[in-house]
This record gives C-alpha cells, structure tokens and sequence, in this order.
C-alpha cells in the first residue's frame, strides 16, 4: 500500500486528507481495521516510536497511551501490585501476571485514566489475548503493534461496533535521516532526532548525594524517552516503571511541573485504602467510576460525598478525603524520578517536585541558574544528574 485515505485531517471539514511516503514507496504500516483519521495516525507514529525505543532500553515490553499527539503514560511490563491493581480496574484478571505486556499496558492506561479516555494505544510487541481483553473493556480510538495473535485481533475489531482502528507497523523500518514537514506552505528540514537515550545519560551527577538504584535509572530513562516524544514544554514524575504523571505543551516550566506533580498524586492517591474501599454501585461504569474518584480526590472534598448526591454513585455515603488525610497520604511518598526536556531555570520546579515524593532528577542543566537548582537538590537529599541533552519536540 503505497497511500491511505483518512477520514479528514485535524478538523472533519479539513478534505482531503491522506499519507503516502514521499519517495513513493509502500507505507511501512497496514490497516488491519477500521479507517483511522489525521490525529490518529499522528498518535500512532509517535507512539510507536517511544514503545520501540523503551523497549530496546529496557528488554521489556512496553506500552503506551497517547491522547492529542502527546502521552498520558508509557509503561514496562513490570507485575502491578495488588492495590494498583485494583486502583486500575484489573485485580479481576487472574492471568494478568502471566503477560508482561498486558502488564505494561494496565499500567499505561490506568495512570491517568481521565486523560486516557479515547486514546490511541501503542505495543512494543505482538499484542496476545490478555492484552487485548484488557483494551476491549476500555474506550480507545485504536492501536499499534508489530503484530496480533489471531484470537487477539478478532477480539479487538470487535470494538467500536467493528470500526475500531487496528495497525500493524513493521518493525524493521526504520525513516530518513532528514525530516520534513510543511507549514503555512512552507517546508521544514531537520536531522530526525536519533539521540539514544540509556543509563549513560545518567553519569555525570552534580549533586552531594550520588546513590542512583537501577530502579530509578529505569524510572529516568523511561521519563527522558517519554519526553523526546511529549509536545514541549515538558516534564515527566514516573515511578515503579512507568510514567505516573506528564505535563506537556506549556509555556512555562513550572507549570509543566505542577501539571506533571499534579497528576502524579492524583496517581497515588488513587491506591489511598479509602479510596480503594469507595462503595460503588454495580451498574455504574467504569468510566463514570474514574470521574467520581477524580472528584473525590481532587475537588471540594464534600461534593460527591453531600446527601442526595452520593445516592448517585454509592450504596452507602463514603467519608470525605480531608485536605490533611491527602497531605498525610502524600508525606510518605519517596522515590519519584522527575525528568525534564530542558533545563530548569529556577529552583521552585524542585521545591514543588518535593512535594510529590521526588528523589531522583535528570534534566540537561545548562542554566545560568543551575547552582540554585543544585542547591535545592542538595537541601532536600535529591540526586540529580545533568544529561546534556534537550529533547524539545513540536
């Protein structure tokens, strides 16, 4: 297939819209399902870029969610613990530990389920049944993989009444050197960015303390990989292999970080035994479930708590989450790596990421400002190394 027709571009009266490759050769990608659209394909590639990258850092299997060209999560395949397991929806899937992927992929749609409704989903490998029972129960536009076992692919052009996209990207291809792209008629040129990202990036640390676990060189080159592709400004909280919290595409960088720690607490809010222990009605869906535990947690504690509210949701009315049982909660967290595509002009980015359990930092340095940054890491007991390395992506 040398072209695809897609639905529109960007906008639905944006026709017509299509991609080809401009050497006129066959697209390395095949639609196995269903017609995807502009934004889709725009996920797709992206995704697929950071799934194959992370898993040749790793040797893990890897997954991600991508929602509006930028991701809400990406993941290894490490095993869920049971609160998070339950945090996410899947502690009903006996057979999840037995599929690394699957692993990987309740991970990356459970971290920020609010933003991840609707996304596009992405596989580092051939995508196996659990996977692919897992991605039926959520709303998704489709996927990318290498690859489906026969009974996962029927599973998944089940969805969407048969229209659900499904692709196969070959992974062998790999693209030109020289990237172009058009704007307002104008053509761009660039080198493609092939900077590879391992545990090498990590070595040159300019803090006191120097102590780096594997776990949290994991966690940071899983944090720098889901940066190179995250529209920029951006910041990136992961933990436990996988990205817990993303603030993309805004102007400041503080404002990424609050973004980012934001969503990170969200994240470990969400396995708080209250939380986990809220009363839900059976029939009430899953994706109604998430708005009421991202109510619950994140606004007026007494909204969905009130009396002739709670009869909505619950078969009994929970206990509010009091400001001071979230700080209490939050005061115990540690061991959250922060990365960064830029560097750090001031110190208040660490003083917030504090807040959020973070002991470990990579970001490039290179700031006139780079001392207060150092000595904030310093006040706090935080290891931070300086990669060097910009990772802007528009």
């Amino acid at each position: 297939m040398k072209s695809l027709e897609l639905k529109y571009g960007n906008n639905p009266h944006q026709k017509p819209a299509s991609i080809d490759m401009a050497d006129g050769s066959e697209l390395p990608l095949t639609v196995e399902n269903g017609r995807p659209g502009y934004i889709n394909l725009l996920d797709a590639l992206n995704s697929w870029q950071l799934v194959s990258e992370l898993r040749e850092a790793t040797g893990l299997p890897c997954a991600a969610s991508f929602k509006h060209v930028s991701p809400t999560s990406a993941a290894v395949g490490k095993p869920l613990p049971a609160a998070l397991k339950k945090a996410v929806f899947v502690d009903d899937i006996p057979e999840l530990d037995s599929s690394p992927l699957a692993c990987a992929y309740a991970r990356a749609r459970g971290t920020d389920r609010l933003c991840s409704f609707g996304d596009f989903i992405a596989l580092s490998d051939v995508c196996d049944v659990t996977t692919a029972k897992l991605i039926r129960r959520e709303v998704s536009d489709g996927i990318i993989a290498p690859g489906y076992d026969a009974e996962a692919l029927e599973i998944l052009k089940t969805k969407r009444g048969g229209k659900y996209t499904v692709l196969t990207i070959d992974r062998n291809y790999r693209p030109a050197e020289q990237e172009v792209k058009t704007v307002f008629g104008i053509s761009f040129h660039q080198g493609r960015n092939d900077a590879k990202i391992d545990a090498s990036l990590l070595e040159n640390i300019v803090t006191e303390k120097k102590e780096l676990p594997e776990s949290a060189q994991l966690d940071l080159v899983l944090g720098l990989i889901t940066l190179k592709y995250t529209q920029s400004n951006s910041v990136c909280f992961s933990y436990d292999g996988q990205a817990i919290g993303v603030g993309a595409g805004q102007q400041s960088r503080i404002h990424c970080t609050r973004l980012a720690g934001s969503k990170a607490d969200t994240w470990f809010l969400r396995q708080h035994p209250q939380v986990l222990a809220l009363p839900f009605k059976e029939e009430l869906h899953r994706a109604d479930r998430d708005n009421v535990i991202d109510g619950y947690i994140n606004q007026n504690e007494e909204d969905v708590c009130a009396p002739g509210v709670w009869e909505k949701y619950f078969t009994a009315q929970p206990a509010p989450l009091t400001a001071q049982d979230k700080a209490n909660y939050l005061a115990e967290i540690s061991g959250v790596s922060l990365t960064s595509d830029a560097f750090f002009p001031f110190a208040d980015n660490i003083q917030r990421a504090a807040r959020s359990g973070v002991s470990y930092v990579a970001q490039p340095g290179g700031s006139i400002r780079d001392a207060g940054v150092i000595a904030e890491c310093n006040a706090r007991g935080i290891v931070m190394a300086c990669n060097g390395l910009r990772l802007f992506h528009h």
